[in-house]
């Protein structure tokens, strides 16, 4: 693997049930990088971040995070490498704390910075400041999605896989998360962004990879891919 390659995934096989949803997916993420996966609903983008957090197991293919194998290894191995993923539709622990949220992010990996790390969070994050023993299920989905990501920076990762991170948020809300990505990729953190929302992705992204049906359509720099005129008709379905 190239020394500036934090994730790369080989001819990926991968689904459910013997069903093959992902067929010899090649993908990389470099240190630094904002990578985006893009595809319309029901192309495997999912499947994908399922494979690489360790949730299933592939069919085939390997999968290398910082030179090691990771092909197969379990979630909380996975995550004590450094690979954190918030995935789609935030899954927070709705009846505790946000503050309590927090502190889990680091069971397995931060844990000896857990008091630096929260304040980190709060100074991104001010509005969780103000509510650490709210109850996180009584958030609104904005804050939600805030304390969802809080919550996966607070296991230090290498790479942060944001699964549909602005899905069911406001165009205003939209426009923050977008920023706020950018601001912690500009900190050094690389990001795996995995969206259907095209444009503002490719906005951000250094470069794009298009999923379409469980196979690799398209990838090139983002701001080439930016300017196809055919890749939203071509490649999304829109």
């Amino acid at each position: 693997m190239a020394d500036d390659m934090l994730l790369e995934v080989t001819e990926l096989r991968a689904g459910y049930d013997g069903v093959e949803v992902l067929r010899s997916i090649d993908l990389t993420v470099g240190h630094g990088e904002i990578v985006a996966l893009l595809g319309a609903n029901g192309a495997g983008k999912s499947t994908l971040n399922n494979n690489l957090s360790g949730v299933y197991r592939p069919f085939g293919g390997a999968i290398r995070f910082l030179g090691r194998d990771i092909t197969g290894c379990s979630p909380d191995r996975i995550v004590a490498t450094g690979l954190v993923h918030v995935p789609e539709g935030r899954r927070i622990f709705p009846n505790l704390s946000v503050l309590e949220n927090l502190e889990l992010g680091s069971y397995r990996r931060g844990s000896a910075q857990r008091a630096a790390n929260i304040e980190r969070v709060f100074g991104i994050f001010p509005r969780l400041a103000e509510r650490t023993t709210q109850l996180a299920g009584t958030l609104s989905g904005g804050e939600q999605q805030m304390l969802a990501i809080g919550r996966g920076l607070m296991g230090e990762p290498e790479l942060l896989i944001l699964d549909e991170p602005s899905l069911g948020l406001s165009p205003l809300l939209v426009e923050e998360m977008f920023g706020l990505i950018r601001r912690l990729n500009g900190e050094g953190l690389a990001i795996l962004l995995v969206e259907q929302n095209v444009m503002q992705s490719l906005s951000i992204a250094h470069r794009a990879f298009v999923l379409e049906h469980g196979e690799i359509a398209l990838t090139g720099a983002a701001s080439e891919l930016l300017k196809d005129p055919g890749l939203k008709a071509s490649y999304l379905g829109m």
